[in-house]
């Protein structure tokens, strides 16, 4: 049985095939598909879906992981840990869907967006919202935060930053660079110019993986934002009064954070929490993203800034590409033992928290 530090893996490749073997041995059915690109030593990368064999129940949760790529190393200790565990799932009366590498490019490639420089999590527009615009002001950063040049270790980015986050205020100049933009194609926070492949396969599986269900509680791993291994529930859409109870009263009302109210996130554009809630796919579909702290805001995004510099102006093999993909990596999955096993653990509480309040609920709940 693997534990806080051992479910992590070296790579997407290990990761992927330690997870379809630990659904597999619980019994769950796999659903995957092939994408277009490849990994590094020309692996092949895929969507990976694992679901329970439970039937007749009303009741699903869904745990993903990967949408940004980098953090899939994260999400997916936190899906094995819970697969190895010994519970008896079947007494929950829950069905359970893993969406495992939503971002399979950037998970192989230690990128935190696609092979087409895409932030999924800005990627889901609604229909009538156009993949067009920018913040107001990202255009005066965009040299700031998209140098054309490689990387260097030696730039003194942290004061450059520093310097904006004076002239600007942190929480403006948080919501400028990372709310979603959709004209500079090679910028961070890019959202793509149409729906991505990501996108299209959610949308043609979920509403048969869901078929029968009317309540829902999506859990969608990230890392990076808040204090080091603080965990917090973020919310990015109009909770109802009824939503928020449910929150309330299965993981507490100091667990979760609503859009401009956070101290820790920001709105964005085209985020998939708004989308999943959108679908209609259940009539009770809650959603939160389950994120978790590493390290300070200029750190991530130095690290984020470096590596997309070494995407599009070195090459892979470069000693600089391959310095800033470790950045990044380390900088949403560190690599601290003491980490790794407290934020595990305390996502699986997470998690055994929405399964107790999911379960209580009386079937057909309205």
């Amino acid at each position: 049985m693997v534990n806080g530090v051992t479910a992590f893996s070296p790579n997407y490749v290990t990761a992927r095939q330690r997870f379809r073997n630990a659904a597999t041995a619980r019994g769950w059915s796999l659903d995957s598909q092939a994408v277009e690109n490849v990994g590094p030593d020309d692996c092949e990368l895929f969507w990976d879906a694992a679901y329970s064999p439970v039937t007749g129940t009303d009741k699903a949760i869904i745990i993903s992981s990967g949408l940004h790529g980098v953090e899939g190393f994260f999400g997916s200790a936190v899906q094995l840990a819970f697969l190895e565990s010994q519970r008896r799932l079947a007494d929950t009366g829950i069905r359970y869907l893993f969406l495992h590498g939503l971002n399979p490019y950037g998970f192989a490639w230690l990128r935190r967006f696609t092979e087409d420089n895409v932030d999924l999590n800005r990627n889901f527009l609604l229909p009538g919202e156009p993949y067009a615009g920018a913040p107001e002001g990202y255009a005066a950063l965009d040299g700031l935060l998209n140098p054309k040049c490689p990387p260097s270790r030696w730039e003194p980015f942290r004061l450059k930053a520093l310097l904006a986050v004076a002239g600007q205020g942190m929480n403006s100049l948080r919501q400028t660079i990372a709310a979603g933009q959709y004209e500079f194609p090679q910028g961070l926070f890019f959202g793509g110019l149409a729906p991505s492949a990501t996108s299209r396969w959610l949308a043609a599986h979920l509403p048969r993986w869901l078929e029968g269900v009317q309540d829902v509680l999506h859990l969608d791993i990230h890392t990076g934002l808040g204090r080091w291994g603080d965990s917090k529930l973020l919310i990015d859409y109009e909770l109802t009064a009824f939503q928020r109870q449910r929150l309330s009263d299965w993981f507490g009302s100091d667990s979760f954070e609503i859009g401009a109210e956070s101290e820790v996130a920001y709105p964005t554009r085209g985020s998939f929490g708004k989308w999943c809630v959108s679908q209609g796919w259940a009539a009770n579909y809650l959603y939160a993203c389950a994120e978790v702290g590493t390290y300070d805001p200029i750190h991530v995004l130095g690290a984020l800034r470096a590596e997309n510099q070494a995407h599009h102006w070195s090459t892979d093999a470069s000693t600089v590409a391959r310095w800033a993909k470790q950045r990044l990596k380390e900088s949403f999955c560190p690599s601290s033992p003491g980490w790794r096993a407290q934020t595990v653990e305390d996502a699986l509480q997470l998690l055994h928290r929405g399964e107790r309040g999911l379960a209580a609920l009386p079937s057909g709940t309205n």
